[in-house]
């Protein structure tokens, strides 16, 4: 497991080499932007998970993606690692969770939206610090903590 989390921190830095994307510090990152890589990311993760578990209709594969990308289930997956994470990954979840966002997902209340902003903030920042084991065994204890590591 650790091998292959190596091999997706280097995965960043190939893009930034490649790109020729200058290192930033981290805390000059709004929370929204972090949100909006760790989307992105968590996306990645969840369905490179439901791939790597079978070859099923394109259909089932939507349908089991979407149910634990919305922000509902994030949401609910951040309560079930809030006892894992350390100060800095705290407050970064706190960071997003807070700000201030100019839209809203279609099919979540407020509070669970914003959870999952600060659940993608938290998502952002573990990638883009090359903490990508991290990031994948916060997402296995969410998914535990939510019953859905079996449904996957």
């Amino acid at each position: 497991m650790e091998d292959s989390a190596v091999k997706y921190e280097k995965f960043f830095s190939d893009i930034k080499q490649y790109f020729h994307i200058k290192d930033v510090d981290i805390r000059t990152y709004s929370p929204l932007t972090l949100a909006y890589i760790g989307d992105g990311i968590y996306d990645l993760v969840i369905r490179s998970v439901v791939v790597g578990h079978g070859n099923v209709r394109p259909g089932q594969l939507h349908q089991h993606t979407s149910h634990l990308v919305k922000a509902h289930s994030q949401s609910e997956m951040m309560e079930a690692i809030l006892p894992e994470l350390t100060e800095t990954e705290a407050d970064c979840y706190r960071r997003g969770r807070n700000a201030k966002s100019p839209t809203m997902a279609k099919n979540a209340t407020m509070a669970d939206y914003r959870r999952a902003t600060g659940f993608e903030a938290l998502m952002g920042y573990l990638y883009l610090t090359d903490q990508f084991g991290r990031l994948l065994y916060l997402v296995n204890v969410g998914l535990r903590g939510i019953g859905a590591d079996e449904a996957v």
